[in-house]
Parts: C-alpha cells; structure tokens; sequence
C-alpha cells in the first residue's frame, strides 16, 4: 500500500497564493476521484490531504516550508527524493501529477474531469456571430476573399504554435518561478525540457516584433508612398526586426550548452529576466 499526500496550506491574507493553493487542491480532487470510480480501483495507493490549520504538527514532522507540495510515501521505507513532487518544473495539473505517479507507483490513472460547458458555450456564441455578420453582409461577400485578413489570421496562428501556447495547453506549467529564498522571480525556465507561461508570452512578444518589422521593410521597398514615409518605416522596421531577433534567441540559446552557441554568444546575467543568458555579439 502507497500513500500519497497533498501538503497544502490556507493563507487567506496572501490572494494569490491562496488561489494557486485553491488550483492545485481543484487538480487534486479530480485526480483523487478519477482513481476512486475508475474500474481499475485497488487499495495499492490511497489520496490524502493536509492541512497547515488543521495538521500543523505533521507539517513540522516533515519539516515542511512550502505549500502545496505532493508527497508520495512508499510501501517499505522512508520517502526518497524523487517521491517529493517537482511543482515547479511539472505544475500542478492533474494529467501531470498521473504521470509522476505512474513513475513513482506502476499505477496508471486516467484523468476524468467534468465536463465543462463554458468552451462549447463561447465556441456557439463566436460562431453565431459570425453567422451573423454574414447574413448581414451577404450581398457583399468581397471580404472573404481579404488577401490581407487571411494573412493577419493565419500569421496569428502561426504566432501562437512557436511561442509554445499548445505546450502549455497540454502540460499545464507554472505562470512563473518564484525562488523560495530569495524572492527573485524567474519566468524563463533554466532547461529545454519545460517552460513558463511567461515565457511562451515573451517569445510571442518578439516573435510578432521581427514579423512586423519584416512587414515594414518590405512595405518601405515596395509601397508608393512619400520618401519620407519610406525611410521611417525602413528605420522602424530595421529596430524591430534586430531587436526582437537578439532578444528571442537568449531564452533557448541559455538551455542549450555547445560550442555552437558559444561561438555567436556571450554570457551575461539579465536582470529583465532574472536568469543566466547569453545576448547576441553584433
């Protein structure tokens, strides 16, 4: 038999701890359940939950000074290092606490959750809009054929994808790294394995800079505009093309040690991010 605990704490003075806290017990309950009526149910592993106001004791017993934290008690023995769940790296979703589980138990969970009718809700809501303005706009269907909307549409796809939203969407990371001891926050993530929250928004920040400027610079050569319009667009896209370039590589270039990197990159510590990088060398 294998227990495995939920250590969390109540701190209603803190609003955003308490609800990170509220996060991850939700997470915890719909992995807890999906066990308890799954036809696969024994008794090898059993879900518990502590809390600071109700057992402080046993937080000190385990020299706990976080919260939530998932620990997992073997069978035979004292807990070892990997039995103490990694928040941080992995997050709190349900999907990801099964995995570490099935890693630290042999027991497979499969994550029912309920169902949830508020995406469907706004999926029929955003297409009976469009519905709409289609009926109202049916004698004149040009807009359709928009070379330039479908362009705007599929680069924002196209945005989303690079920067990591659909990693994020199945993993369900950490919005940020908040060091313990320190106090500093972290929102790019030290491996290439994960990622934070922030840093899928960071990446998608500069990678729409490079895209703009490129639109720019080639608007500058190409447009029949005034001269003067011309140089500004170039300049503009010159500085946002350079700048969102240098400033996407770091982040990647800092997870991954080689010499290839080592010949086009230097070290520095970036207070913006508050993590090691390396920043191009023009």
């Amino acid at each position: 038999m294998q227990l495995l605990i939920s250590v969390e704490i109540t701190n209603t003075w803190d609003k955003a701890f308490h609800a990170k806290t509220r996060q991850a017990d939700e997470e915890f309950q719909i992995l807890a359940n999906s066990w308890r009526y799954s036809s696969a149910f024994t008794n090898r592993i059993f879900f518990a939950m502590v809390d600071f106001d109700e057992g402080s004791d046993v937080f000190q017993m385990l020299n706990m000074n976080s919260a939530p934290t998932f620990i997992n008690f073997p069978a035979k023995g004292k807990p070892k290092r990997g039995d103490t769940y990694e928040l941080q790296v992995r997050g709190f979703s349900a999907e990801q606490i099964a995995r570490w589980i099935a890693d630290r138990t042999d027991v497979n969970i499969r994550v029912i959750r309920p169902p949830n009718y508020a995406g469907p809700l706004m999926l029929g809501l955003l297409l009976a809009v469009i519905g709409g303005l289609v009926y109202l706009r049916r004698s004149n269907m040009e807009f359709l054929f928009n070379k330039t909307g479908w362009a705007f549409a599929a680069l924002c796809f196209v945005l989303a994808m690079t920067s990591g939203q659909m990693w994020n969407h199945i993993r369900g990371p950490p919005y940020a790294h908040k060091n313990p001891h320190t106090g500093h926050v972290n929102y790019i993530h030290g491996s290439s394995q994960a990622q934070f929250v922030a840093e899928t928004h960071i990446v998608l920040l500069f990678n729409g800079g490079v895209t703009l400027g490129m639109v720019l610079l080639c608007e500058a050569a190409t447009s029949d505009m005034d001269i003067g319009k011309r140089k500004i667009m170039c300049v503009a896209g010159t500085i946002l093309k350079g700048r969102g370039f240098s400033s996407v590589v770091p982040p990647p270039a800092s997870q991954v040690q080689g010499p290839g990197f080592d010949l086009w990159y230097q070290k520095k510590k970036n207070s913006a991010f508050n993590t090691e990088k390396k920043i191009m060398v023009f």
